[in-house]
């Protein structure tokens, strides 16, 4: 699973889908995730760097990660193809 390429992040957390218009605000350890998507980093890749950056077993991990990624496929910033 990957994020669409054609989705902007700004270093201060913004996201922008061009193909709707669409802006987003993430915050911080979203705004990791989002990067590490963007660079096809796989689910075990980014539950262990989160939870060495974070204060987060990796239970609680996977409980935004899935939250996460429900709202990124709710809004189609999603590559199911990728």
């Amino acid at each position: 699973m990957r994020l669409k390429k054609n989705i902007a992040i700004s270093d201060s957390g913004f996201l922008f889908d061009p193909s709707t218009g669409e802006s987003f605000t993430v915050n911080e350890t979203a705004q990791e995730i989002l990067k590490l998507l963007k660079e096809g980093k796989d689910y075990d890749e980014i539950a262990g760097h989160i939870t060495s950056l974070y204060d987060i077993d990796r239970a609680g991990f996977e409980r935004y990660y899935q939250d996460f990624l429900e709202m990124l496929n709710h809004y189609h910033l999603i590559d199911h193809a990728g």
